[in-house]
């Protein structure tokens, strides 16, 4: 992960003034290609009389920081971590002042209260766009056909002649925003589009994924013979500014910005005071804030490549073939739920696994759920287990259990389809799954299974993917004659071993599971405890368990 330390710089007449007295200095951690319009149009600002509040100058400090770093950094702060993202690096700090380049970060921040400010007004904007070769976009109807996902889609999942790709969208918003955007087809509800629609659209994507633009940005075709552009990347989810600064290089090669309709979430540039800055440093950013904007700033922004907080433009601006015109929408940034949701299948289908689901069988699982129809908690727990299955494809090891009390003369589990190749056994764990029915006056030998399930993916533990059991449950332990909590939690620290991490992960299913037990035991692992409190919605737990999934070795 990158810290961009060279776009650092200080508005050194203010600091230097003496007749500012005391200074309020703000630093400003801004995404690297908006942060040298946000610096110049401060260094005009205060370069010949300095920004002053209550008597005292504002001294403004600018530093062009990748917004995945700062959001590590802000969850670090609260002792948690974004998915994707993993921990932050200890050397980029949370600012005064963050300007990342979508209001999408603050949303997938928003886990507690006073991470990051409620509101955050927009200071720039770029649209997200389909980044393509120009030989290959003329083959699509570029410039002048307009295009729509309906179109795009066959293509890019089907056309063999096509080679897809995008930034991991855990850690860039332009592949998120256009992970969303392809996820939905262009519909507001992705259930429209189908499972296996989706499913289909973001293997293609990933099969050309890369952790940084520059990296992505270096497979397209460097030249433009028939060998180059068939084995070159063929498209993928940008945003205009990249486009700009792409072309701006005078490539062999230059891209084409495929404008869809609808549009994908364009990139906002909020400008977020940070919770814990103190009340003159608060006031000193609005101040900056206050500068940001005018004609001068736009024509900055415009020689950047980017656009104003509205979507229109400044003074030569570099306008690519086939824009929609001189404003392009900006659109608020989904809800966190849905970002969530995209990202976690996005995890489920990228991520390959080694995988031990266990299934509670207790006799509580016969309870219906009123919110689905009445069906019981079994039922929904195996169709949310049935759905996320359907997301790993055949590089995923999995095996399934069932759990009670007493199954096997004093065993509490039972093996149903051992830990092996998905590919080998779907059907076998789909089969086993339907199958599964909770054993009247059955109670929870959850602990037992617990040390039991961690001790068999342990085994086998694969240094290639991800290891961890999956234990979803309706309670507590109940059973008198098995170990404690204490006893569990001190055995699972006997056999763990940090060069083999294993993750359990505990989902609770309705109202009835203790949730500090639980997360007493996935603390003690890693991993992660989810509550879905209305059965109902486990399907939407389950693939938050499943993106958690951060250990595999590489």
């Amino acid at each position: 992960m990158l810290v961009f330390l060279t776009g650092s710089w200080s508005v050194y007449r203010a600091l230097t003034d003496t007749a500012c007295g005391q200074r309020i200095h703000v630093g400003i951690a801004a995404a690297p290609e908006i942060a040298p319009a946000v610096r110049e149009t401060a260094a005009k600002a205060t370069g010949s009389q300095p920004l002053r509040l209550a008597g005292r100058c504002v001294a403004v400090d600018v530093t062009a920081v990748d917004p995945a770093d700062v959001a590590a950094a802000v969850a670090g702060r609260h002792q948690s971590s974004l998915g994707g993202l993993g921990s932050a690096d200890g050397r980029t700090q949370v600012p005064d002042v963050w300007i990342p380049d979508s209001s999408m970060w603050l949303q997938r921040l928003r886990v507690g209260p006073d991470w990051v400010p409620d509101d955050a007004p927009s200071v720039a904007s770029s649209p997200v766009v389909l980044a393509v070769p120009e030989p290959v976009a003329t083959t699509l109807g570029w410039p002048d056909k307009k295009f729509s996902w309906s179109d795009l889609l066959p293509r890019l999942t089907s056309d063999a002649r096509l080679r897809t790709g995008i930034v991991e969208p855990n850690r860039d918003a332009a592949g998120l925003s256009g992970l969303l955007a392809l996820a939905s087809g262009g519909n507001a509800d992705a259930a429209a589009v189908g499972q296996q629609k989706i499913v289909g659209v973001m293997r293609a994507l990933a099969t050309g994924r890369a952790t940084l633009r520059d990296e992505l940005v270096a497979r397209f075709p460097r030249a433009g013979d028939a060998v180059s552009l068939a084995t070159g990347l063929s498209a993928a989810p940008m945003t205009e500014q990249a486009v700009i600064a792409y072309n701006a290089r005078q490539p062999s090669v230059r891209l084409a910005a495929l404008y869809t309709d609808p549009a994908p979430v364009a990139l906002d540039y909020p400008f977020a005071i940070m919770p814990g800055t103190s009340v003159d440093k608060a006031a000193a950013a609005n101040a900056v804030l206050g500068i940001l904007a005018g004609d001068a700033y736009r024509d900055r922004l415009a020689a950047a490549g980017l656009r104003g907080q509205d979507g229109g433009v400044g003074a030569r601006f570099a306008t690519p073939k086939g824009a929609p015109g001189l404003t392009a929408p900006v659109s608020a940034a989904p809800d966190a739920a849905r970002i969530d949701s995209v990202l976690a299948t996005w995890s489920a289908i990228t991520s390959p696994g080694r995988m031990l689901a266990v299934v509670d069988a207790s006799d509580s699982m016969l309870l219906p759920v009123p919110s689905a129809g009445g069906v019981s908690r079994e039922q929904v727990t195996v169709e949310a287990a049935r759905r996320a299955m359907a997301l790993f494809d055949d590089n995923w090891a999995a095996g399934l259990w069932m759990f009670s009390t007493q199954l096997d003369g004093l065993t509490d589990y039972r093996q149903l389809v051992p830990l092996g190749p998905l590919g080998d056994q779907r059907q076998q764990l789909l089969d086993a799954l339907g199958g599964i029915t909770p054993v009247p006056g059955g109670k929870r030998g959850l602990y037992d299974t617990t040390l039991a399930a961690y001790r068999a993916v342990r085994s086998g533990w694969d240094p290639s993917r991800v290891n961890s059991v999956v234990i979803m449950t309706d309670g507590r332990n109940d059973d008198p004659q098995g170990l404690s909590l204490d006893q569990l939690t001190a055995e699972l620290k006997k056999v763990m071993d940090p060069a083999r991490p294993i993750e359990i992960i505990m989902i609770g299913v309705g109202p009835d599971v203790n949730e500090a037990d639980l997360r007493r035991i996935t603390d003690t692992t890693g991993g992660g405890t989810f509550v879905a409190t209305d059965p109902a919605k486990i399907g939407d737990v389950f693939l938050k368990a499943i993106a958690l999934r951060t250990s595999v070795k590489r």
